[in-house]
């Protein structure tokens, strides 16, 4: 396969067609593979209605061998296929999730969080016998340890009211209208909720990227994609689930401009240095800078960007660092009083309308 097959369902067994795909092609991998969940009988409600579970012939291997060969062999696919920037997620629970996040280590992956997915409803433990399952786990791992990776942090901290975002989701299970079913019955047992693919592609892709989703089931990792203008491929091998997908994802609305989807990312802004404000006017020689909104320690401007504070100088961050040991971000810390309104803001205030007055005219 010369080219990647974008915004489309391969059918057949993932083991069969991920080496068909280019080296060093995708962007982001996400995986729900089958979690071996062991289920060896019926289980019923205390009212003797049967539950509907997994039970699906896709979930069952033999032995914990088999299970660990399937693993460590779309694994090591998937770290083929993605590019060297790139990044996994693969959710599971108990059954399996500890036997997949070895696999990852030990072919090279260097695991960068786990995710706890939260489940506001999730179904009770109805024999009364163990805790009730409320929670799924999520490992996220770039293909090579120290390789830059994509972590849209701003987009997340948007998204949470601007507070970062936690290693704990709480997000409801799919229900409800967002179900898909098949004469009333629910069309994959273990479909995910939509809310969980759009923070993954949010947080760990951007727009143009392309998204790998090797068990696409109906398709849920496609219409985020869709939705964020993100690529997409999937691998089902199940055709009545390909065909529900496609039609799950043909349905959407076109993707909105790239302007709507962009991120804002202060990493990927061009570097402008503290003089620069000097010498667009901005501050001038002899202004006090103010650390943090106190108000008890001042520093002062001097004519070459540097600060003065009780007889040392240096940098914005240098001083900055101090006053305040640690990871200090003078742009973030020193503030410089509006002279119309008299309030404190951070110099930070400056270097934005000051980038943007420096953007070129469209």
């Amino acid at each position: 396969m010369d080219s990647l097959p974008l915004d489309q369902v391969l059918i057949g067994d993932c083991l069969d067609i991920l080496p068909s795909l280019p080296a060093d092609s995708v962007d982001l991998v996400f995986a729900d593979p089958p979690y071996n969940l062991q289920l060896r009988q019926d289980l019923y409600r205390p009212n003797l209605t049967r539950v509907n579970g997994v039970s699906d012939a896709w979930d069952r291997f033999p032995n914990y061998a088999a299970y660990d060969d399937f693993t460590k062999a779309w694994l090591q696919e998937c770290r083929r296929v993605l590019k060297p920037t790139g990044t996994l997620w693969v959710i599971g629970s108990y059954h399996n999730i500890y036997r997949v996040g070895a696999i990852l280590q030990d072919l090279g992956y260097w695991i960068l969080n786990d995710v706890v997915w939260v489940k506001r409803n999730p179904m009770p433990n109805f024999r009364g016998v163990r805790f009730t399952n409320a929670h799924e786990t999520l490992i996220w791992a770039q293909r090579n340890q120290g390789a830059s990776y994509t972590f849209n942090h701003q987009a997340l901290k948007s998204l949470n009211d601007n507070l970062q975002m936690r290693s704990d989701w709480n997000i409801p299970l799919c229900t409800g209208r967002e179900r898909l079913k098949v004469n009333g019955d629910k069309a994959h047992s273990t479909q995910k909720p939509a809310a969980l693919l759009y923070r993954i592609l949010l947080a760990s892709s951007n727009p143009g990227d392309v998204v790998l989703d090797p068990f696409f089931g109906t398709g849920t990792t496609g219409a985020a994609a869709k939705q964020l203008g993100r690529h997409w491929i999937g691998i089902e091998r199940n055709p009545g689930y390909a065909d529900l997908a496609l039609q799950r994802i043909a349905a959407l609305p076109e993707s909105p401009p790239e302007a709507v989807l962009q991120t804002p990312n202060p990493r990927r802004e061009p570097r402008l240095p503290f003089g620069l404000l000097l010498e667009y006017g901005m501050l001038k020689p002899g202004d006090v800078l103010t650390f943090g909104m106190e108000g008890e320690k001042t520093a002062t401007v001097l004519a070459d960007g540097r600060l003065e504070y009780q007889g040392m100088t240096g940098s914005i961050h240098e001083i900055a660092r101090h006053i305040k040991p640690g990871m200090a971000n003078g742009w973030h810390l020193w503030h410089y009083q509006d002279p119309q309104t008299g309030r404190l803001l951070p110099i930070d205030t400056l270097r934005q309308q000051l980038r943007t007055g420096l953007k070129p005219e469209e």
